[in-house]
């Protein structure tokens, strides 16, 4: 992989992973375009391409940090305080944001113990790009259905075990290429019935260790394999820059356009997207 590949990806990551129309989807497509203009990157099923992707993923999990500091910051400092309460005995049982804490783990947990299980078929799926039609075309249909929800009433704190399974349920099912994990997240946090800002904020704080752990994982099958051949570790350096720097921008975008209502835009590119593929414009291509 070339230095320019890896800017060229680590932008479709940063500028796709909070526009939710699966930047995983974007990533596949332009990694088969790349390779059908003569790139001899790995395919994009192989362990070693899988890693970058996770990488790039990585790279914005720090515009997550940057955009969403304060929040995270309330969280960890004030969970850490219930704790020692608690251990403490000046408490008399877990307070709320330990709760919360605890709920995003069950959500990461669910994701994992599910991702592990179905691991083999979702990477199958990185092969067959015609899936596309498809998962897109359910991302669209579900955006813009969520655009036209009357306000929601749940505040951060009625999140509990359900609605923390289930939003775990949605993250396993961005595992597939088309399906947006932010997208997905946010969906199922507003058919849940949690106000917009709380939906976006617990999507994308979940999102943390749920893509470090999957990196993890994902980065220790390759080192036991071949490594990271076709790719380099300045590459993923780059890619990891660019795509935190991008994503930043883009996620400060899809927040102002998510608490207006009008993810429905995304609707109509997704669908244009699914069309393109459909209709076999990208054939001999991916």
């Amino acid at each position: 992989m070339s230095y320019l590949e890896a800017v060229i990806l680590g932008l479709v990551q940063g500028i796709f992973m909070f526009v939710p129309v699966s930047s995983t989807a974007h990533l596949v497509v332009t990694q088969h375009l790349m390779i059908a203009q003569g790139s001899d990157m790995p395919t994009p099923e192989s362990p070693a391409m899988i890693l970058f992707d996770l990488i790039v993923h990585v790279g914005t999990l720090v515009s997550i940090a940057i955009v969403f500091r304060k929040s995270l910051s309330s969280l960890l400092r004030r969970t850490w305080g219930e704790s020692l309460a608690w251990a403490g005995r000046s408490a008399t049982g877990p307070g709320p944001f330990m709760r919360l804490f605890a709920m995003g783990l069950l959500t990461v947990l669910v994701t994992g113990v599910l991702g592990l299980i179905l691991k083999g078929l979702f990477e199958k799926v990185f092969a067959a790009p015609h899936i596309l039609v498809i998962t897109l075309t359910i991302t669209a249909v579900l955006l813009f259905i969520t655009d036209r929800l009357p306000r929601r009433p749940l505040g951060i704190k009625a999140i509990g075990p359900r609605m923390a399974i289930l939003i775990g349920l949605a993250q396993t099912a961005a595992l597939i290429p088309g399906i947006s994990r932010s997208g997905i997240t946010i969906i199922a946090g507003l058919f849940a019935g949690l106000k917009r800002r709380w939906a976006a904020e617990y999507s994308f704080l979940v999102a943390i260790p749920t893509i470090l752990a999957a990196s993890l994982l994902q980065g220790i099958e390759v080192f036991r394999g071949d490594g990271i051949d076709g790719v380099g570790a300045g590459p993923m350096l780059v890619g990891f820059i660019v795509a935190a720097i991008s994503g930043t921008y883009a996620l400060k975008l899809v927040l102002a356009l998510l608490y207006k209502a009008q993810l429905k835009v995304f609707s109509v590119y997704l669908i244009l997207l699914a069309m393109v593929i459909g209709f076999g414009v990208l054939d001999g291509i991916i």
